[in-house]
């Protein structure tokens, strides 16, 4: 994508310089160990800039060609995939999913009481493609450690499936937090919709992504794994430290060279800003890319059209969002402390990661750190700064 000046894509330099300023300051104070900032505008990039560090202990500085575990921000690419197969008539969004995984027909709805002594009660409904796009399907993801559903989750043994096959197995055996279609309640619905794929396209996740997305757009450096050739590139993961300061956060027994036993759909990608920029240009270009069309602009518009609200306090920073089809959607510019304009959609991954779409000013921007837990005032700070920045 060619580069632009900050002028000619309608900002202001000397704001845009208080970006980097501000992503120093978080880095200074060690919240984060570096930071990489872009943006682009009517298709091309005006600005780009690293702050801190790679990696500490090696001291390497941050680059722009750096390798990030994106983990939630892979559910946008996973819905894209799902609305390329719906557009080839392999489903309709209200179909249920136990057409295809029948072990979803018979599950069992939360009602009360504990992990050890649980109430339980009949499905009303089934649960459908839409309600797993939208977290609506009563899923979870085991992150409440004081409620019932998320105790069993968390004693299943989910992440240490062997197979997508017995990660549904498993995941269809524990009770629903709520009804289908009831509310949003985020969870591991993604990573359904990624063996759905693998069950309708007969090729795993990987491969289907591959072909379908990563190709055409030219995303080179994005995959469930890291060659070994590139994993100088790969972003250390840090940690806050007890007493202050950062520590590494993912050791040595985490090899990201080898490909997962499963591919999650939900949270399972590395990519650099470079590739993650073409992915997000595509749905701000309504779903083509330099003359390929991965997706119709009217399946665009069911993607960012809001679906149902988000509760309070249901994800970081979600005031003034609604739920789209694997996105955040902008619908109300007086509450919480996001910008942007109505209608812009994104969405964040657990190490502080995020992106966004803005259609009303033809722009994207694309914030890659690696916390755990994310530190989301930079991802606040970055939006708010690059809006401060627009003068035309």
């Amino acid at each position: 994508m060619q580069t632009i000046t900050p002028e000619e894509a309608g900002f202001s330099s000397e704001r845009l310089a208080r970006i980097p300023k501000a992503m120093q300051n978080f880095v200074d104070r060690q919240d984060l160990a570096g930071t990489l900032t872009l943006l682009a505008r009517h298709g091309q990039v005006f600005h780009c800039a690293a702050t801190g560090l790679m990696d500490i202990e090696s001291r390497r500085p941050m680059q722009a060609d750096g390798i990030f575990r994106i983990y939630s921000m892979t559910k946008p690419i996973t819905v894209t995939t799902v609305l390329m197969l719906m557009e080839e008539g392999h489903f309709l969004l209200d179909d249920p999913i136990s057409n295809w995984f029948p072990e979803f027909a018979e599950m069992w709805v939360y009602v009360g009481g504990t992990a050890e002594s649980i109430g339980l009660t009949d499905l009303e409904r089934p649960i459908t493609i839409r309600h797993l796009l939208t977290h609506s399907a009563g899923l979870s993801y085991g992150f409440e450690t004081e409620h019932a559903v998320d105790t069993l989750y968390q004693k299943a043994g989910l992440y240490e499936s062997k197979s997508s096959h017995e990660f549904i197995q498993k995941l269809s055996k524990l009770p629903l937090v709520h009804q289908p279609g009831e509310r949003f309640w985020y969870s591991m619905a993604h990573d359904v919709l990624g063996c759905l794929v693998e069950m309708i396209s007969g090729q795993s996740l990987a491969d289907f992504f591959q072909e379908r997305i990563f190709t055409p757009l030219e995303m080179v450096d994005t995959g469930f794994w890291v060659p070994q050739e590139k994993l100088a590139r790969l972003v250390t993961m840090y940690a806050p430290r007890e007493g202050g300061g950062l520590q590494a956060a993912e050791g040595p027994e985490v090899d990201r060279t080898v490909p997962p036993p499963v591919f999650s759909g939900g949270g399972g990608l590395l990519s650099t800003a470079a590739d993650y920029l073409n992915f997000a240009q595509m749905l701000l270009n309504r779903g083509e890319f330099k003359g390929r069309r991965l997706l119709s602009r009217k399946t665009l518009e069911v993607l960012t059209t809001p679906h149902l609200p988000f509760p309070p306090g249901a994800i970081a920073a979600d005031q003034g969002f609604s739920m789209g089809l694997g996105v955040g959607v902008l619908t109300d510019l007086s509450q919480g402390t996001r910008r942007g304009s109505l209608g812009s959609f994104g969405w964040g991954g657990a190490a502080g990661t995020r992106f966004w779409v803005d259609p009303q000013e033809d722009m994207l921007g694309i914030l890659l750190v690696q916390t755990m837990p994310g530190f989301w005032r930079a991802p606040e700070i970055f939006e708010s700064l690059t809006y401060a920045a627009l003068v035309d």
